[in-house]
């Protein structure tokens, strides 16, 4: 379990924090105590603290302000709570969901199959070998897709992870500043390469690679990521924004990285 959700005391400090970032700078005790649930003096003797461990700083009477280390272990807190609520949605209550499949193999309704992912993909294969099963919910022949139920264990899957080259606009050069041969061998790993913009379209196919699409690269990064997978996002300098906002968000590791 996370660490703001092991006991009640830290998880009331999370969220105090909270309240206070979203009142600041004028932050009224009595209206954080209403929200939390708690006694004005309690919020007090936590504010107190806060501003002790430096996540606070205090500018005068009732006004408060989260500062850049109370900011870093909010986002911090804040993508260790969604990353368990993923857990919780996908592997404990995704147990009592039907999902998709695609078969490896001839399956009949009721049958027991072994869940796997591949290419981002489910996959059903008959029998209980692997470390997830499940129950098949329909008949499918192998290649088509099965309905399953009733999930056990944990699907073994690497972490993904998303690699975003920046490239200048056109004004600055565009893909012409790019090094074709450096991208070619940037990509040649990849289960997916994606392009946020025209310069990095134009850059791809200059290295002999036809972007998986150039449509909202950094959603569709985020989800391949999720489900294992290893992303490449080709992006001009003025849509890094766009691209990186949605892998912040979600769970992915990522990093941006200059390719002139």
């Amino acid at each position: 379990m996370v660490d703001v959700l092991a006991d009640k005391r830290t998880a009331t400090r999370f969220r105090i924090l909270v309240e206070i970032a979203d009142r600041q700078p004028a932050v009224s005790q009595g209206e954080v105590a209403n929200a939390v649930g708690v006694t004005s003096q309690a919020v007090s003797e936590y504010i107190r603290e806060l501003v002790e461990d430096g996540l606070v700083t205090k500018e005068g009477r009732s006004r408060y302000r989260v500062t850049k280390e109370g900011v870093d272990w909010l986002l911090r807190t804040s993508a260790d709570v969604r990353r368990y609520a993923d857990r919780v949605s996908e592997d404990v209550l995704g147990a009592v969901q039907e999902d998709a499949a695609i078969a490896l193999g001839a399956v009949e309704s009721g049958d027991t199959v072994t869940l796997s992912m591949r290419g981002g993909l489910l996959h059903a294969a008959p029998g209980d070998d692997g470390p997830a099963t499940g129950v098949a919910t329909t008949d499918a022949d192998e290649g088509e897709e099965v309905g399953v139920t009733g999930f056990e264990g944990i699907i073994d899957l690497d972490p993904g992870e998303v690699t975003v080259y920046q490239i200048p606009s056109v004004r600055s050069g565009g893909s012409d500043a790019v090094d074709a041969d450096r991208l070619r061998d940037a990509v040649a790993d990849a289960d997916l390469v994606l392009a946020a913009g025209v310069e990095a379209v134009v850059a791809l196919r200059q290295a002999d690679t036809e972007p998986d699409t150039a449509f909202a690269a950094g959603e569709v990064a985020a989800e391949a990521a999720s489900r294992g997978q290893r992303v490449v996002v080709v992006a001009v300098a003025d849509a890094i924004g766009r691209v990186t906002d949605p892998l912040r968000d979600g769970t992915a590791n990522y990093r941006v990285t200059d390719l002139t």
